[in-house]
Formats: C-alpha cells, structure tokens, sequence
C-alpha cells in the first residue's frame, strides 16, 4: 500500500475513534470539529483535508461500517436467497460485537437520526434483494410488500441488537439471540406467544359497514 494511502486510513482511524469516543460520553450535538483533532491529536487543517464537517465524516464511518458488513454477509447470500438460514442474522451480531461502541452510536440514534436511517436504509435495501430472490426462486408471490417486510425484519434484528449490545453482561449468545429471532421471522408471533394451530382471522381495521 503506498505511503499516502497508508497515512489517510491511519488518520481517517485516529479521526473516526475520536468521533465514536465523544459521541458516546457527550451526545452528537456537543461535539464540535475541534473536540475531535483535540482527541485525535490532529491538527483542524488536517480535518478539513479530509471532509468539511464532522457530519460528512460521521456518514463516511457508517458507510465504512457498512461495507465492512456487506463484505463479511456477500459470501452468505447465495443460500439465503433459497433459503432461511439466519446465517446473515448471526453475522450481524458478531460484526455489532466487534464494533460495539460504532453500532451503539448508530443504533441510539445520535446525529439526529442520520447515521441510524443510513443504516437501516442500507440494511432494508440488501434485505429486500434477498428476499426478492428467494420468491424468485421457489415461485411464489409475497403476501406483504416485500419492502415493508424487509423493514420490518431489519427493525426487529436491530431492536434486538440494541438491547444486546447495551447489556451488560450480554442476556444471551449472539446464537441464542439469532435463533429467537430466526424462530419469530419462520413461525410468527402467534406461535412466540406460546399459541397452537391456526391463528384467528385478524379483526376488521376499517369503519363498520352499516
């Protein structure tokens, strides 16, 4: 790798673990560039020669993160569009360990949301491909919009992921947390809640017929 290319991702690295660490102790909001090359020990030219403000840069670690995941999820995704392995639901989860203080900026919203819908938006898109294939596939035709399916599926998985990575010690393996979740997505809530047989035909939602 040549010098320079060496020296940006070192600096880039110094830049975005000093984002994450102040973000963590004193919110999004009450970080400023100069905190950041404080605790970076960086000059604030030296920011600047890198992205414009500190949102530019908190949109580059996301997107960082993210092609990190897509990287370790690609080899996955072949079986899981046939298939339902929670293989890629597990991967997740160790990729949040591995990166616990970055995923819990995201996943607690901070930067008004921003990094948060980057994320889920990035997350719901590569579900929602997969889905796609997997109907493709076995030839068959989704009862729900696979986009609100796949949203709904990204939602859980981070949720759950949220309360894991925040507790401390961890409630479960990421295994057992996976499976739970692989259990909801293959059988439903009717049967998470402990019920047997067919579910009863959802109540009417709209205005009564007279």
């Amino acid at each position: 790798m040549p010098t320079t290319d060496r020296r940006t991702r070192r600096t880039r690295g110094l830049l975005r673990d000093a984002l994450v660490s102040l973000v963590l102790e004193r919110g999004y909001a009450n970080v400023t560039v100069e905190d950041i090359t404080e605790r970076a020990d960086l000059g604030r030219a030296t920011f600047y020669s890198h992205y414009p403000d500190k949102d530019a840069l908190l949109r580059h670690v996301v997107t960082e993160l993210q092609e990190d995941l897509d990287e370790r999820l690609r080899p996955l995704v072949p079986a899981s569009e046939v298939g339902f392995t929670g293989k890629p639901a597990l991967e997740l989860f160790r990729h949040a360990r591995e990166n616990r203080d970055l995923y819990l900026l995201i996943l607690r919203g901070e930067g008004d949301g921003r990094a948060l819908r980057q994320f889920t938006d990035a997350r719901t898109d590569a579900v929602r491909a997969v889905f796609t294939s997997r109907a493709d596939h076995h030839e068959v035709t989704p009862r729900i919009d696979l986009g609100v399916l796949a949203r709904a599926w990204v939602g859980e998985q981070l949720a759950v992921l949220r309360w894991w990575l925040e507790t401390d010690p961890a409630p479960m393996s990421a295994e057992e947390a996976t499976g739970m979740l692989q259990n909801l997505s293959l059988r439903g809530r009717y049967w998470a809640n402990g019920f047997e047989g067919d579910p009863p035909d959802p109540a009417p939602t709209g205005p009564e017929s007279p």
